[in-house]
């Protein structure tokens, strides 16, 4: 079998999908800052946090911890990273101390990290050794207009 007969063959399900070992990218502990951008009901603020991402055993999962401030105000959220091998696009669920619920697709491509959501989106590129992700958030209330939500910056430190 040649090189692109094996990318013909489908994907064992009872195996994580090859395409969530680009994840490994995120293993490790980072810390967070941004400024969250002033808004009409809302001043400026700035955002510092821990990160921290792990594998759920089995490899399916990537398990995303927050612990931090936006502002003055605490925020603690999990979110689960998978891949969906049909539209090859990973997908996210988050839920937080304030009780909201996200739920987002993603795409990594090469150093590019998107996030998009019904409200929100993502963008992000990684450095060059892989150790800091630097992006911007985005909201929208009626899906249509986007506006800047928030610069953030998060660094690896394990």
């Amino acid at each position: 079998m040649n090189e692109k007969d094996a990318s013909l063959v489908p994907h064992d399900p009872s195996k994580p999908d090859p395409a969530l070992t680009r994840l490994n990218i995120f293993v490790g502990k980072w810390n967070t800052e941004g400024l969250i951008k002033v808004s009409p009901s809302e001043p400026a603020a700035k955002l510092k946090a821990t990160d921290i991402y792990e594998w759920l055993p089995g490899g399916f999962f990537l398990i995303h911890h927050v612990d931090g401030y936006m502002g003055d105000e605490e925020v603690k959220t999990i979110e689960i990273i998978g891949y969906d091998t049909a539209s090859q696009t990973y997908f996210t669920h988050s839920y937080d101390n304030r009780g909201s619920v996200g739920a987002y697709q993603a795409n990594l491509v090469d150093a590019i990290w998107t996030i998009s959501g019904k409200s929100e989106r993502f963008t992000g590129n990684f450095s060059d050794d892989r150790n800091i992700l630097t992006g911007s958030w985005e909201l929208s209330g009626d899906g249509g207009i986007w506006v800047p939500w928030m610069d953030i910056k998060l660094t690896k430190v394990v």
